[in-house]
């Protein structure tokens, strides 16, 4: 790869983890990060502009500038509601593109976005490729293994994964004793964790009594260049809380953000934390 990376950068602390291993692998980076979603002070360390997901204009002349070549999405963003956006020249000249693409759901959204960039010269690449450290890898993260029946759980819970994400629904989902306690869906994964607790204690575990399993996976209509799962250390303590026994990660497809912390954070849980190949 050539020229700098440039990561339109939303919420949660996937972005800041992107910047920093890339930089480490010695290239440079420059984050356009998006108001009212991209936050904390890591970003004061790159080179950077705020942008509005409204002004695309902005975001490519800002590429051009800092010499980026290949960019990447990363983080949360909030599907904007587009009659209160503040556009530039080039978003009023995009948005009727844009408009049709939400309508194709967020899938259909996030390659719109990639297109509309690549349409600029830029070439679009994926967390992975661009920072391969992040990758989620088969087998445990820390010392503690599943069991039989946790795993049978963990295929029951990638096969709904599978057949919802299918109908651009969502990537997680939570299963115990081969009964769905929960899936995602618009709300996200930590909203998703929360309706787990609400349920009776009878059907899912407790922090006590650890059962069930959490698992994310990419949706099969997914670009692995838009929005790959993660799991950080925040992820661990939610599913702690609510009583799970552990997460299970699609190998070679979603990804940890501070791995060493994560697996250590998982063990003092009692958490296992696994890649399984699908």
């Amino acid at each position: 790869m050539s020229g700098a990376l440039g990561i339109i950068a939303g919420g949660g602390d996937l972005p800041r983890a992107v910047a920093q291993s890339v930089r480490a692998d010695g290239r440079k980076v420059f984050v356009m990060a998006l108001a009212g979603s991209a936050s904390g002070g890591w970003i004061a360390d790159f080179p950077h502009e705020w942008g509005s997901p409204g002004a695309p204009g902005q975001a490519f002349k800002a590429f051009r500038a800092a010499g980026v070549t290949d960019f990447l999405l990363a983080g949360q963003v909030d599907r904007p509601k587009f009659s209160e956006l503040k556009l530039d020249a080039r978003g009023v000249l995009l948005l009727p593109r844009a408009l049709k693409a939400a309508r194709q759901g967020d899938d259909g959204l996030l390659r719109f976005i990639v297109t509309m960039f690549e349409e600029e010269g830029f070439h679009g690449v994926g967390v992975a490729e661009a920072a391969p450290g992040l990758l989620c890898g088969a087998g445990d993260l820390g010392h503690l293994s599943p069991s039989d029946d946790q795993r049978t759980d963990m295929m029951r819970a990638f096969a709904i994964v599978k057949a919802l994400g299918a109908m651009d629904v969502g990537q997680a989902a939570v299963v115990f004793d081969g009964l769905a306690l929960a899936v995602e869906a618009a709300e996200g994964t930590d909203q998703m964790l929360v309706r787990v607790g609400d349920l009776r204690e009878a059907i899912r575990g407790t922090p006590q009594d650890r059962r069930g399993v959490l698992v994310k996976a990419l949706k099969p209509t997914q670009d692995a260049k838009t929005d790959l799962p993660v799991i950080g250390i925040a992820t661990l303590e939610r599913a702690a809380a609510v009583g799970l026994a552990g997460i299970g990660l699609q190998a070679g497809g979603a990804l940890i953000v501070d791995k060493a912390a994560v697996a250590a954070r998982a063990d003092a849980l009692g958490l296992f934390v696994t890649g399984v190949p699908l």
